[in-house]
């Protein structure tokens, strides 16, 4: 994953299904709408309803177990990994494949070991809020990389996400002093001519 990429997990039930064929699949919620993380006790963050609109019109999307790029349990060019976008938020089904991993995977859900699911993304569209005791991070949009099923949900990339907030600071201030010196020409014009100058 490149390093402008984050990483976000959530707790809800991952289900398992099988069909006559001995086909296994198991499905979940890699993303909630509207829920508020707290990301490592630096800001809030909330991902927007269709926040993933666009990226799934084209994203070949990989499905992982725990993040790992050698692990690949699914994708959406193989018609193994469906993710689309509800209500709720981005729900992800994946055909767990006959390997080591996907046979040791259903064992684990089966189990109640693994619980949780996670997705890798850039955002590509975010809105800030620093009125509160705590600013918060309004996800829009993102460009979605990967969905892992994973044993320890977490929330990664609090660095990335940090520098997120600090480039939306300096942009901020940015327009602030543009903004003020726009107004300090602006009054000085007015004076000359009032001066007749």
């Amino acid at each position: 994953m490149s390093s402008d990429a984050e990483i976000r997990s959530v707790v809800l039930p991952v289900e398992r299904r099988a069909d006559d064929d001995g086909k296994v699949t198991v499905a979940g919620y890699a993303a909630v709408f509207g829920d508020v993380a707290d990301i490592g006790g630096y800001f809030d963050e909330v991902i927007a309803f269709g926040a993933f609109t666009e990226t799934l019109k084209s994203a070949d999307v990989l499905a992982y177990f725990d993040h790992d790029r050698g692990r690949i349990l699914g994708r959406v060019s193989s018609g193994t990994l469906r993710v689309t976008e509800d209500a709720k938020g981005l729900a992800v089904e994946i055909d767990l494949p006959d390997t080591s991993d996907g046979r040791d995977l259903k064992a684990l859900i089966e189990r109640g070991d693994v619980k949780g699911m996670s997705f890798g993304f850039r955002v590509t569209r975010e809105q800030w809020d620093e009125t509160g005791d705590k600013p918060k991070r309004t996800i829009l949009a993102v460009e979605l990389r990967e969905v892992s099923i994973v044993s320890e949900p977490a929330y990664d990339g609090t660095t990335i996400a940090l520098r997120s907030l600090d480039d939306a600071r300096k942009e901020r201030r940015r327009a602030n002093f543009n903004g003020a010196a726009l107004r300090r020409s602006m009054k000085l014009g007015v004076d000359f001519r009032q001066r007749g100058i």
